[in-house]
């Protein structure tokens, strides 16, 4: 029996701002974790791409307001930074 992935542990080292904004990242985080792995069967970041990350924010966000999308890609911005991939995502949240 394995161990499930902790977000939390994960993202300590890049976690910054106050205690709410932290909490608000990891359950964004853990959100995108759950629709990536139901779409693709990929169970931690380490197995994401850009690709998965891009389609989570193009297609599941699309009929979210533009302040949702945009605090998202803050989340995957933070996840990309911990990640140490140098991926640029558009945000085409108008805020």
């Amino acid at each position: 029996m394995s161990k499930p992935f902790d977000l939390e542990l994960f993202l300590a080292g890049v976690l910054t701002g106050s205690y709410v904004t932290r909490q608000r990242h990891l359950r964004q985080a853990r959100i995108i974790q759950t629709e990536i792995a139901k779409r693709w069967h990929r169970e931690t970041p380490w197995l994401w791409q850009r690709k998965h990350v891009t389609w989570f924010l193009e297609h599941r966000l699309n009929r979210r307001s533009n302040a949702t999308r945009y605090y998202y890609l803050l989340t995957a911005r933070l996840l990309a930074r911990r990640l140490e991939r140098p991926w640029v995502f558009k945000c085409k949240a108008k805020i």
